[in-house]
């Protein structure tokens, strides 16, 4: 009797990774998952550091591999873990961030209004589970935390699950920032299981502390940094503009799946109706659009495009207290002169914000630490660093933006 052929895909930072045959095996092939190949993981962030190329599919594709290492060290403990809920939990970790749009954030914030990726991807999982007879319903319980075995959802979604577990390692790699470089492997074998808690054995308590200062490093270092998020900023700034252009009657050039988007006011009651031209979008149809409207007859649009796609982009100054309104006000009136723009067409190029950065919140389940003598406690109250009851605390930055005076 022959074996059934194996799947392996060779992942650069943990080397092969089986795909299990069968439902697992059949969602990645699906037009669905493809699309993520075509996603970048860090939307923008190639425009700081240049490796950062990554996609979503790539970053999902990681966290299969590590939840199956979890599962197996779980399994090793005494953890009973059925047939279903593996599947299920694979599946849960390996559609986690299926309702990404292009470049994973800008999406949420300009053309579809108040809709988070989260939700999208629930709706999408629902979709395939039709598709699939039912096959999805365990992981979609374990994705929402509605299944009784509540550490499966912490592996999915948590302070310490392997979603973090994978994009901490994998960014730090593509974008070379090796502050951020966690011990994935060490992490994974202190895991266990007890009262149903997902928590970590006390041996493992420096590498989570390794963990979260890494985390809070990343995210000043990368995820925060001050051109990432000028350019996130952008972005954001020419689908609204190209959104606004469309509603007022304007038709501009772009894939037919972007056309809808431009024109239909999508949000959380009408994107479950979108699903399958949502499914059509990527970053190939944001890039496309913004080259052509770079020579666009609107100056906002075609600024914007052309701010982001020659990466000349606006200055960007971050302090902790907010700006003054007469510091808005002047960049504004400068450029309103200099252009002979309206002041409502000035904001898209003059504008403050906030930034925060929180690497561990304890409220939101936060992890636990297994002692020696059987008591849970959370790594704040384990640890002997004094430092690490600091990143319980959000900080908070202010940034101004406004364009550079042309040469």
């Amino acid at each position: 009797m022959k074996s059934p052929k194996v799947t392996i895909i060779n992942d650069p930072i943990y080397g092969f990774i089986t795909i299990p045959n069968g439902v697992v095996f059949d969602l990645i092939q699906h037009k669905y998952f493809q699309r993520l190949r075509r996603i970048t993981q860090m939307g923008l962030s190639y425009l700081v550091y240049p490796g950062a190329h990554h996609t979503r599919f790539q970053h999902a594709i990681g966290c299969l591999g590590v939840m199956q290492k979890a599962i197996k060290v779980l399994e090793d403990k005494g953890v009973e873990i059925s047939a279903e809920e593996k599947e299920g939990v694979f599946i849960a970790i390996l559609l986690h961030d299926i309702g990404h749009g292009p470049f994973s954030h800008a999406m949420e914030h300009s053309i579809v209004e108040g809709v988070s990726h989260e939700h999208i991807s629930t709706l999408f999982m629902e979709a395939l589970n039709k598709e699939f007879n039912g096959s999805l319903t365990l992981a979609i319980e374990i994705f929402k935390g509605s299944y009784h075995r509540s550490f499966l959802n912490q592996l999915v979604s948590g302070q310490l699950d392997m979603d973090r577990t994978d994009y901490l390692k994998r960014d730090s790699f593509y974008t070379g920032m090796a502050e951020g470089n966690i011990n994935t492997e060490r992490i994974v074998a202190m895991l266990n299981v007890k009262d149903n808690k997902l928590v970590v054995e006390e041996k493992g308590v420096y590498t989570v502390e390794k963990f979260l200062v890494a985390r809070r490093l990343m995210y000043w270092q990368v995820y925060l940094h001050k051109t990432g998020i000028v350019a996130e900023q952008l972005i954001t700034r020419v689908l609204k503009r190209a959104k606004e252009l469309s509603h007022n009657g304007t038709v501009l050039s772009s894939s037919n799946a972007l056309q809808y988007f431009l024109q239909h006011r999508i949000d959380s009651d009408t994107i479950k109706n979108s699903l399958d031209t949502f499914a059509q979008l990527d970053d190939y149809d944001i890039v496309s659009a913004m080259k052509e409207w770079c020579s666009h007859d609107d100056f906002v649009l075609s600024e914007l495009s052309k701010a982001i796609i020659n990466r000349d982009l606006l200055n960007v100054k971050i302090k902790k207290k907010p700006f003054a309104a007469s510091k808005l006000e002047q960049h504004k009136s400068s450029l309103m002169q200099k252009f002979e723009i309206t002041e409502h067409e000035a904001s898209y190029f003059v504008f403050t914000g906030t930034i925060s950065n929180q690497a561990y919140n304890y409220e939101k389940g936060g992890i636990n630490i297994l002692l020696n003598n059987g008591k849970i406690v959370d790594v704040v109250k384990a640890s002997d660093q004094l430092s690490l009851k600091s990143l319980t605390k959000e900080v908070v930055k202010n940034y101004l933006c406004y364009p550079k005076p042309k040469r």
